[in-house]
């Protein structure tokens, strides 16, 4: 097993138990997991006393390095369609009308390739694990080209195979061509768990089964999910839920019940499933996600450019809530910083929530990015990431703190990752592989990925009779 050496960092913060951080701190990698983590002094006895021979050594001085960062929510293949809906200012319902005739456009290649580009952002945005949510699949596009993206760049990945039964001529929102049936739902997610899901410590790569929302399929595919999802180790269970004003009266109108109680009628709450967005629950079903383990994802920027509201995150974490963070829909952020997602969530909980008035001390730069790190491992059920500890794998971001965005902010360099403008990833360690250096991708084309992601997405225009 190799060994890597990451020290003299201005700080290290390991979001371990007693939330320490190291000044001059040191990190000590073999192979793909974590085996030392202390300051200057306690790296040098720890490496005398195992005899340790170092195979690369890096400076990083300078910076502030963090577990990597944990996207628990996005849809990858809307880097295709960014700003093409939300400039005009839509709420969600017209935002996927618009899109969908223009999605249910894309092949492999545009999946692929734009799934690559998503994920390449993300990387040097910090992100060292993303959950993906894919769920239509016209012209012969699958999970698998997400997938592939993913292997090739080394990023940790959760996959979600999503689907969509519920088209308009049964009472849902998308057309009825971009939807599938259940037995073809049924049948893929049978496949593509058989194929790609490792269970295992240290996993690069967990399937989920993810049917999109309330308003795009129907009640059965949602329990077939989680029944076929509960026959295996680690396959969760990840939906839209309570997003919008306008999915609370759908469900109302349609089933009789709130989305979360709606949710529990189908056996959809649990420790092994997880909620994007979650703006608009009551106080009752708050503790009652609480009670039943159910995780949450926060996306604050795609919540404020549909306007769906502000989520109450203070509220459901203080309630014990399992509450992580997700740029969500490149077609609805429009952008993929985590870092900057982060920010975004601190300052969007200080604003406050309907019947909460704001307050500036409502949620710290430190609670922030424990959102984005610790937050994220125990949405995802993954208690190998989200820290940097002895045993933990491998996964550890370094932001220099030494430039032009963050000179005068010396007195606290780890709130000011929060408050100073977001920067980029200097270094990415991911399962103990460099994949950010200097702030650069390695193992990639960047400029040619862009030209190539480009001339689909306006061919996607194009084929859609958009342009």
């Amino acid at each position: 097993m190799a060994y890597l050496l990451v020290e003299n960092a201005d700080v290290l913060v390991t979001m371990d138990a007693q939330r320490r951080e190291i000044e001059g701190g040191a990190i000590l990698v073999e192979g793909n997991r974590i085996v030392h983590v202390g300051d200057a002094s306690s790296m040098q006895d720890y490496l005398r006393q195992q005899d340790i021979s170092m195979d690369q050594t890096i400076d990083a001085s300078g910076c502030v390095i963090t577990p990597g960062l944990i996207n628990c929510h996005h849809h990858l293949y809307q880097t295709l369609t960014r700003s093409l809906a939300t400039g005009a200012g839509l709420s969600l319902f017209d935002w996927l009308k618009t899109l969908y005739p223009i999605w249910g456009q894309m092949n492999p290649e545009a999946v692929y390739t734009s799934a690559k580009l998503g994920l390449a952002e993300l990387m040097l945005s910090g992100a060292t694990t993303v959950a993906d949510h894919l769920y239509l699949f016209p012209n012969g596009a699958t999970l698998d080209d997400t997938i592939a993206a993913a292997r090739e760049l080394g990023v940790r990945f959760h996959p979600t195979r999503g689907s969509m039964s519920l088209g308009q001529s049964q009472g849902g929102l998308p057309p009825d061509h971009v939807c599938d049936s259940e037995d073809v739902i049924i049948e893929d997610s049978i496949r593509v768990i058989e194929r790609f899901h490792d269970h295992d410590e240290f996993s690069m790569c967990r399937i989920g089964l993810a049917p999109c929302s309330p308003f795009s399929v129907t009640a059965d595919i949602m329990r077939h999910s989680a029944e076929l999802a509960r026959s295996y180790s680690a396959v969760n269970l990840h939906t839209h839920l309570a997003e919008t004003l306008d999915e609370n009266r759908f469900c109302k109108e349609k089933f009789g019940m709130r989305p979360i109680e709606y949710m529990d009628s189908l056996g959809w709450l649990g420790d092994d499933v997880w909620f994007a967005h979650m703006v608009h629950p009551n106080d009752d079903e708050i503790q009652q996600l609480a009670h039943t383990c159910s995780g949450v994802c926060h996306c604050p920027s795609s919540n404020m450019i549909l306007a769906s509201g502000i989520a109450p995150v203070r509220q459901m974490v203080d309630a014990g809530v399992r509450v992580g963070l997700g740029v969500d829909g490149s077609a609805s952020n429009d952008g993929n910083h985590m870092l900057g997602e982060a920010r975004q969530a601190m300052l969007l909980q200080r604003v406050g929530w309907p019947g909460f008035e704001s307050h500036a001390d409502r949620y710290s730069a430190r609670e922030a990015l424990e959102l984005a790190t610790l937050g994220g491992a125990r949405v995802l059920q993954r208690s190998d990431i989200g820290s940097l500890e002895m045993g933990k794998a491998a996964d550890f971001v370094a932001f220099r703190v030494d430039q032009l965005y963050h000179a005068g902010a010396g007195s606290d360099k780890v709130a000011a990752l929060m408050t100073c403008s977001p920067a980029p990833a200097w270094l990415s360690v991911i399962n103990g592989q460099i994949v950010v250096e200097q702030g650069e991708l390695l193992n990639i084309d960047l400029p040619n990925l862009v030209l190539r992601h480009n001339r689909l997405a306006q061919q996607l225009l194009i084929d859609a009779g958009h342009v």
